[in-house]
């Protein structure tokens, strides 16, 4: 399997292939709009803004499965980022990314790369707190809380995984390789 056999909702319910963005740089970031993480949004939008047009694509996949801290609709979620982040990335439908129902994307990305890359002392303490609070973190390499980010190169291998304590700006020198 590659990533891009894989198909996403759109937050209006019609499918969107992966394989449209073969040839791009990813950045596939689970979001809630109700985190301490959330102000991530303004510096994955600078990075979108300073890359796109060079070949990044940032996919924000929104996931109520930590805390419930991404309440509301899709439309309320989309409105939420566009107006209090500016936000121009590519939503789509909240979805889940562990457990039985989770996003085949992210069973694809969590077999590539199984654990995040957590950098300082001060962020390994804050995981090791944010992971007694995720419920859904039951297996092996599952997601442990919002704004973890996988980065995957223009042929489509997963290259990094990232824990939520990684700022965007900490990820420019890495996607900055595989522009």
């Amino acid at each position: 399997m590659s990533v891009y056999e894989n198909v996403l909702k759109r937050k209006d319910g019609s499918e969107f292939g992966l394989d449209e963005l073969n040839g791009k740089v990813l950045l596939i970031v689970n979001t809630a709009t109700g985190c301490g993480f959330t102000p991530q949004y303004k510096g994955l939008e600078k990075l979108y803004e300073e890359y796109k047009d060079k070949g990044l694509e940032i996919l924000d996949i929104p996931c109520d499965q930590f805390g419930h801290q991404a309440p509301g609709s899709d439309d309320e979620i989309h409105e939420f980022c566009t107006l209090t982040y500016n936000t121009t990335f590519p939503r789509f439908a909240k979805s889940e990314i562990n457990g039985e129902n989770e996003l085949p994307l992210y069973t694809f990305l969590k077999s590539q790369m199984a654990e995040d890359s957590v950098t300082g002392p001060i962020n390994k303490t804050i995981m090791k707190g944010v992971e007694k609070l995720s419920t859904s973190c039951k297996k092996a390499g599952d997601i442990k809380w919002n704004f973890t980010k996988f980065l995957v190169d223009r042929e489509g291998n997963v290259v990094g995984r990232y824990s939520p304590t990684t700022k965007p700006e900490e990820l420019e020198k890495e996607i900055k390789k595989y522009i």
